[in-house]
């Protein structure tokens, strides 16, 4: 009963400290250690949590570690495995949330224009550009597709919307000079977006855009799909 108590009042110690400190206040071990005392209720888990970060060497490699690796470690049940594996899923998804936030909905395309000029400050700022969108327009990645005077692939678009897992998509082909379209882009921009359609990937747009002004192909009628 002594030692119960006695590990009862070291984990309540462990919270006070991670409230009034964060992580800063804990040691790493410590760290691995509160999170299992959600999953090891009764038990020492100090030993554990040592252990775990001599075998994965470190934080770090504890939280990237795959819950079955996880679950080779001595003293460590399937429940502290899908744990740690769920706080490391839930950061990532917390951290991919964050960024897309700061990037905002792109609702037009002057919004698609500043949001990739915003991603390519100090770079080469000419060429095809793929803004990829969540089911919220909102920007999950920005990719370079090349262009003139190499021919862009529309399977390469949709490779890289796959890798983002987007759900929609804007083209932007940067100009210096005018804007202005032709039957080139034209053809362009509806081949993308019939191979984006052949697999529920929506094309709102393909943008012309020039130093001092912009053209759409949704507005000039070349684009079928709806927003």
């Amino acid at each position: 009963m002594a030692e119960e108590n006695d590990a009862s009042g070291h984990r309540k110690r462990l919270k006070e400290r991670f409230l009034k400190s964060s992580l800063q206040g804990l040691h790493d071990y410590e760290a691995i250690e509160l999170l299992l005392t959600y999953a090891i209720p009764r038990r020492d888990v100090k030993p554990i949590a040592k252990r775990l970060l001599r075998e994965f060497k470190g934080l770090k490699g504890v939280l990237e570690a795959a819950p079955e690796r996880l679950g080779e470690v001595s003293g460590l049940g399937e429940s502290s495995a899908l744990l740690l594996a769920l706080v490391r899923e839930a950061a990532r998804a917390y951290l991919s949330d964050r960024h897309t936030s700061s990037k905002g909905v792109v609702s037009s395309p002057k919004d698609a224009v500043r949001v990739l000029m915003e991603s390519l400050e100090g770079t080469e700022k000419e060429g095809l550009f793929a803004l990829y969108l969540n089911s919220k327009n909102e920007v999950l990645g920005v990719e370079s597709m090349g262009g003139a005077p190499e021919p862009v692939s529309p399977r390469a678009v949709i490779r890289k919307a796959f890798s983002h897992n987007a759900r929609s998509m804007i083209l932007v082909n940067a100009k210096k000079g005018r804007a202005s379209a032709s039957a080139r882009e034209r053809e362009l921009a509806t081949g993308i977006e019939a191979a984006a359609s052949s697999i529920d990937i929506l094309v709102h747009d393909y943008i012309i855009a020039g130093e001092e002004s912009l053209l759409s192909a949704r507005e000039l009628g070349w684009l079928r799909g709806k927003n």
